[in-house]
């Protein structure tokens, strides 16, 4: 049989592409800016618009399931914190409202991912680092629509996150994958610590999912289908 074929949108630069091949997806990644990197088949496209072709032209017929992980710095918690405290960074615009009708549309079970913060993104799953043995904690949140799964449990931490915190430097088994100075993680341990060995362009891993939280959604969701008698469309 055929791969279920994933809609990857604002894919970046693969980390969620990549742990939903593992998981059996056949992946198709769609983002605004030209990805060179992306391991997979790629449109360059605005996702939101990519998004309203494919619905308008039945063409989203062809997916089993929508992924999507929509900018974050609107609502991120690091960025509410230190970048609007000091200033820093400029005005974004929050597209999960529009991105949801749009999902909504489409009829399809869909993921909309985003990192810690005042998102309005419902907390369906809450995934960690330290869940898979990875060297970041980067806690993720999933809105999971038209499916649902059992809620893992956190795992504790093993310590702290490497880096210099109000003057004060604490080590820790764990890397910051984001930013630059303070004790932030080289591109080489970005790319250890999250499991991402395709890229080496400092922003993409800043941004990225580490694949083995989409491993986990997609064999979830494949499970949940299995278990519900529901055979995915094929690509």
């Amino acid at each position: 049989m055929s791969r279920p074929l994933l809609l990857d949108l604002f894919c970046c630069a693969g980390g969620a592409g990549a742990g939903y091949t593992a998981a059996g997806f056949e992946v198709v990644g769609v983002d605004i800016v030209d990805r060179p990197r992306y391991p997979f088949r790629f449109v360059k496209a605005d996702a939101l618009s990519y998004l309203d072709i494919l619905i308008r032209g039945g063409g989203i017929r062809a997916f089993t399931l929508v992924s999507a992980s929509p900018p974050c710095q609107a609502d991120c918690a690091l960025t509410q914190g230190t970048n609007q405290a000091m200033g820093w960074g400029r005005d974004h615009t929050q597209l999960i409202p529009p991105l949801r009708a749009r999902l909504e549309r489409t009829g399809l079970p869909y993921v909309i991912e985003q990192p810690n913060g005042t998102a309005p993104v419902r907390k369906d799953v809450t995934l960690c680092g330290e869940m898979f043995g990875l060297g970041v904690i980067r806690h993720r949140n999933f809105e999971l629509g038209r499916w649902t799964t059992e809620r893992p449990v956190h795992v504790p931490h093993r310590g702290r996150v490497r880096g210099w915190r109000h003057g004060v430097y604490h080590d820790g088994p764990y890397v910051a994958a984001y930013g630059a100075g303070g004790g932030k993680a080289s591109v080489v341990e970005m790319q250890a610590a999250m499991g991402i060995g395709w890229t080496d362009v400092r922003e993409e891993l800043t941004e990225a999912i580490p694949p083995a939280y989409a491993e986990w959604l997609g064999r979830s969701f494949l499970a949940a289908t299995e278990r519900a008698g529901v055979l995915g469309r094929a690509a």
